[in-house]
């Protein structure tokens, strides 16, 4: 107990630290930094801002209602992390459960590590520490993926390396993001799961992948479910087309052959039942177009 009490007042005097306009520290250069950086500090949370490049867009009220319990019996057992933003301010770059919590009790601290860090550095932290995030949803996971390489500029691999995922994991949850948005929104609502947005992102039609998730919605399928009818409907698929493929008279096949032979290229036709159609004759270089033409024109 005793131990804990005075990493408490540690905690105070360095806050009190931060107060003075004559350790104003902006760097990690600045004097007294090393006293601050690393180290958990009691900071009043009307001095902390939101961060603005929070990847996180929604919070469940009835968990924050249950996090807010629980640091009521135990204490935030671990500290949010800010960065300085000026004298006496703060700027939030993970915990934001954590700060919404505790505002809901009316407390007035809470134990936070302070960071030196630029608006890059700010986005990346609260990017990597969400995907950490045990109760993310899948396209929340994905869009904070989609982030770090779009804003931060960081490949696959350098991703794996911060999150500590493999690229083929990170591939796969930015498969998720073609999905088409009605059924991004219900793996967000926990209408499905991720497994289920992974079979439905192998169908190429949009129109497809509505209809089978209405299926799943209503039949409520299985992911094991959903991949035999997804392979079901991409067979169907195939053989329509396959069926829907026209046979070309035997006339025009018959001439089409003598064609390739006598110009010695590929060449394709299209005919309708009347008779009428299009010829179209390839060919890879100037070269041998003109070859091609001198042929024609005898």
């Amino acid at each position: 107990m005793a131990k804990a009490t005075k990493k408490q007042a540690l905690g105070r005097g360095l806050s009190a630290l931060l107060k003075d306009p004559s350790n104003d520290i902006n760097t990690a250069q600045d004097k007294n930094a090393d006293k601050i950086v690393g180290n958990v500090i009691d900071l009043p949370l009307e001095d902390i801002e939101m961060n603005p490049f929070q990847p996180r867009t929604s919070f469940n009220e009835e968990h924050l209602r249950e996090l807010a319990s629980s640091i009521k019996e135990l204490g935030v057992i671990q500290p949010i992390t800010v960065r300085k933003k000026g004298f006496g301010k703060f700027e939030l770059v993970s915990g934001e459960r954590r700060c919404r919590a505790s505002k809901l009790l009316g407390m007035k601290t809470i134990p936070a590590y302070v960071r030196i860090a630029n608006d890059q550095e700010s986005l990346e932290m609260a990017l990597v520490e969400n995907i950490q995030r045990q109760d993310l949803d899948p396209i929340e996971i994905a869009l904070s993926y989609q982030r770090l390489i779009e804003e931060i500029d960081l490949t696959q691999e350098q991703m794996s390396e911060r999150v500590g995922k493999s690229r083929s994991a990170i591939a796969n949850y930015l498969r998720l993001l073609k999905l088409d948005p009605i059924i991004q929104t219900g793996m967000r609502d926990n209408f499905i799961s991720m497994g289920h947005g992974r079979a439905l992102i192998t169908i190429e039609s949009l129109e497809e992948q509505l209809d089978i998730y209405q299926k799943i919605l209503s039949d409520n399928l299985s992911v094991r479910e959903t991949e035999a009818l997804v392979k079901d409907s991409k067979e169907s698929s195939l053989s329509r087309k396959r069926t829907t493929k026209k046979s070309l008279p035997e006339y025009v096949e018959s001439s089409i052959e003598n064609l390739q032979e006598t110009l010695g290229t590929k060449v394709t036709a299209t005919a309708n039942s009347k008779g009428k159609g299009k010829l179209s004759i390839a060919f890879n270089s100037k070269e041998e177009l003109e070859r091609i033409t001198k042929l024609i024109n005898g």
